[in-house]
């Protein structure tokens, strides 16, 4: 339990910024589930599309600080090199 008032807000705004956070890191989880399944299938074309969205995606994740962004470039970096090896 917090002790003082400031320790009640930062202990709300916590709270909201975890549940922000989850849905973030939920959406990312499921873009690149569909890119994966994409690139596995050889739609290549459709996973360019895909692939743009999922940086897209991951940049904003970043800028919002919800990931790190040296998780966020080697996750693009990884996911650039498996559109690669399917074309």
């Amino acid at each position: 339990m917090p002790n003082t008032k400031s320790a009640e807000r930062r202990m709300r705004t916590g709270a909201r910024k975890q549940l922000h956070h989850h849905s973030v890191k939920s959406k990312l989880k499921s873009l690149e589930k569909q890119y994966l399944d994409l690139v596995q299938t050889g739609k290549k074309e459709e996973a360019a599309v895909a692939y743009r969205q999922m940086t897209s995606a991951l940049d904003k994740a970043v800028k919002a600080g919800v990931v790190h962004y040296r998780k966020g470039d080697r996750k693009k970096s990884r996911l650039a090199l498996q559109l690669v090896k399917a074309k």
